[in-house]
């Protein structure tokens, strides 16, 4: 379960970084979009991925922390307000721009 995490993080990231590195501001959006979800599920990891234990207290020698599912939920939110504020930015800039490239200029 933890390779399969831990794969699923690394191909997150490497589409991610990829994707931010074009000059174009749809697949940037898109970049950002990956990288949160990566760390999103990075730090939802951090918090022990164990079945059938509970949340906080009980009988279970190891609960499970509830800090990284806090932290998970409010990076939800704030990527979802990061990825809304991008997408009105690019479309403002394809308005005044004429394109989509991120230096405003057209490729030749």
């Amino acid at each position: 379960m933890e390779a399969l995490i831990a794969m699923a993080i690394g191909v997150l990231t490497g589409c991610g970084v990829y994707l931010v590195l074009r000059a174009r501001t749809f697949a940037l959006v898109l970049g950002l979009t990956l990288l949160s979800y990566a760390v999103n599920l990075f730090l939802f990891a951090t918090g022990r991925l164990v079945t059938g234990q509970p949340p906080v207290i009980g009988a279970a020698a190891s609960p499970t922390d509830p800090l990284p599912q806090a932290l998970v939920l409010t990076a939800i939110v704030i990527g979802f307000a990061m990825t809304a504020f991008l997408i009105v930015l690019s479309l403002r800039a394809r308005a005044e721009l004429g394109n989509d490239h991120v230096d405003g200029r057209d490729e030749a």
